[in-house]
């Protein structure tokens, strides 16, 4: 009996060891660290680390930006805090709903979690089914993942930690309820995925281009010295303004031009990408996953309206 055990260990322990996240907090400005993930899909090899979060060290303690894809990154996110300072952790901020920004909560349980009231609607209702996909994606790492909604609604305006004021911004072009974050002690700017950076963004539950166009608009006028995209390397230039805007754009006016024409999603998701898009990881999946979100809107667009029409006969 013993020698089986051993082996059930021997086989099992490789296993697990395997699935531990290697967080490697980078300082990025004074009291700022990084966790930054790959701009890579989901997938069994990554555990889902695919997603930028951060931690801020202010003389109240720790403020964390996000909690990651799962159980695991939090607890992993917490030993990575633990590493670099003794302070405690006092609040965590979501920018917004999908799973991996959020299935991380379990870790940070014991303290208030902050969100607006649209990005804890929006948990609520699509948490677990989003929960569900993401263990058919990444398998084990998911394993003891639940859904923990926030505990603390978040408002527009400056909330202060000590000697950090971060002024909170509610916007809404990726989920319809997104939070930015203003540090104006560092002036670093956390867009979380209202900005994707050399990665294609992502857009099921966007409320349309137009609104998420002004929310670029919006951040790209702050006063700010470096942008945490949600995915996609730190920039300290406009780079990730000009390049989701003209992505943005071009997003926009294909589908214009294809419902226009009366061309089907088949043949919208064989569009040609731009070769200025060359770089941008993952530009033909999230293209498929785009059309699919939100070219039904532009054919309805172009659709007459039945009862406008019987009017004009009458």
């Amino acid at each position: 009996m013993r020698w089986i055990l051993m082996m059930v260990l021997s086989v099992s322990l490789p296993v697990m060891a395997d699935l531990e996240y290697v967080l490697k907090p980078r300082q990025i400005a004074e009291d700022t660290w990084l966790l930054e993930g790959s701009t890579d899909n989901f997938a069994k090899t990554n555990g889902g680390n695919i997603v930028n979060t951060a931690f801020i060290v202010t003389e109240r303690g720790v403020v964390v930006i996000d909690t990651g894809p799962s159980k695991r990154y939090g607890e992993a996110m917490r030993k990575a805090i633990a590493s670099t300072t003794d302070k405690p952790v006092i609040e965590v901020l979501l920018t917004h709903h999908h799973p991996d920004h959020v299935l991380g909560n379990q870790a940070f349980s014991d303290v208030p979690i902050g969100a607006l009231a649209g990005t804890t609607e929006l948990l609520h209702r699509q948490g677990d089914a989003m929960a569900e996909n993401m263990y058919r994606m990444v398998g084990d790492w998911m394993r003891g993942t639940e859904v923990v909604l926030p505990t603390l609604t978040l408002t527009p305006g400056v909330k202060s930690f000590g000697n950090h004021d971060l002024r909170l911004l509610s916007l809404g072009g990726h989920t319809g309820a997104d939070l930015a974050i203003l540090d104006q002690r560092t002036g670093v700017l956390f867009a979380g995925d209202l900005v994707f950076y050399q990665r294609a963004l992502t857009t099921p539950n966007s409320p349309g281009l137009s609104v998420w166009l002004a929310d670029i608009a919006a951040l790209q006028g702050l006063p700010w010295t470096h942008v945490v995209p949600g995915h996609g390397p730190v920039a300290s230039d406009r780079q990730p303004f000009e390049q989701m805007r003209d992505y943005l754009n071009w997003l926009d006016q294909l589908m214009r031009d294809g419902a226009a024409n009366g061309h089907d999603m088949a043949e919208m998701i064989r569009s040609p990408i731009p070769e200025r898009f060359a770089g941008i990881n993952l530009s033909r999946y999230e293209l498929i996953r785009s059309v699919s979100h939100l070219y039904p809107r532009y054919e309805r667009a172009q659709m007459p309206r039945v009862d406008s029409a019987a009017n004009n006969r009458q």
